[in-house]
C-alpha cells in the first residue's frame, strides 16, 4: 500500500513538473569565459601579469646572489677555518630562508590580488545576470561550468548577453 501510494505521489510531482517545465524558461552563463573576455577581466590580468615581471626580476636577481654565495662558500670551504666556514655557511643559509619566505609571500600576495580581482568581478557579473534574468522573464539561469549542463543550446547561452552588457556598464572601470 505505501509502495502505490508513493508512486502515485511521484506520478503527479512528476507530471505536474513536466507541465510546469514547458512554461519555464530556462539559459545558462559561462562566468570564467565572461569573466576572460570582458575589459575589466583583461585588465585585471594585465594587472596581475605586470606584477608577476616585476617580482620576477627581484626573484632572479637574488637568486643570483644566492648561487654566487654558495660558489664562493664551496671554492673557499677548504681555505677557511672550521669557524669561519660555519659563519659563511649560517650566512648561506640564512639567507636561503628570507629568500624563500620572500618567494612564498610573493606568491601568496599575487594570489591574493588575482582572487580579489576575479571575485570582485564574479560577483558584478552574477548581479547582472540576475538583472538580465529579471528584465528577460528568465526561470533559471544556471553557470555552464557547474558541472550541471551537459548540453545546452546556444539559444539559451546567455554569455554573450551578460558580456556585452558587463562591458557597457563596468568598462569606465576597467583600467583601474
Amino acid at each position: 500500500m505505501k509502495k502505490v501510494l508513493i508512486l502515485t505521489l511521484s506520478l503527479i510531482f512528476f507530471g505536474a513538473l513536466a507541465a510546469s517545465a514547458a512554461e519555464t524558461k530556462v539559459g545558462f552563463v559561462d562566468l570564467q569565459k565572461a569573466l576572460n573576455l570582458s575589459a575589466e577581466g583583461k585588465a585585471a590580468k594585465e594587472k596581475i601579469t605586470a606584477k608577476v615581471k616585476e617580482y620576477e626580476s627581484v626573484i632572479d636577481s637574488r637568486q643570483q646572489e644566492l648561487k654566487k654565495l654558495k660558489e664562493d662558500l664551496e671554492k673557499q670551504a677548504v681555505l677557511l677555518s672550521p669557524e669561519a666556514r660555519d659563519a659563511k655557511e649560517r650566512d648561506y643559509q640564512q639567507k636561503l630562508k628570507e629568500f624563500q619566505r620572500f618567494t612564498k609571500d610573493v606568491q601568496e600576495e599575487l594570489q591574493q590580488q588575482d582572487s580579489d580581482h576575479t571575485n570582485r568581478i564574479i560577483e558584478k557579473l552574477v548581479n547582472l545576470v540576475q538583472e538580465i534574468a529579471k528584465r528577460d522573464g528568465y526561470d533559471l539561469v544556471v553557470e555552464r561550468n557547474s558541472g550541471g549542463i551537459i548540453y545546452g543550446a546556444d539559444k539559451v547561452d546567455l554569455t554573450a548577453i551578460v558580456l556585452k552588457e558587463f562591458d557597457a556598464r563596468f568598462q569606465k572601470g576597467a583600467g583601474k
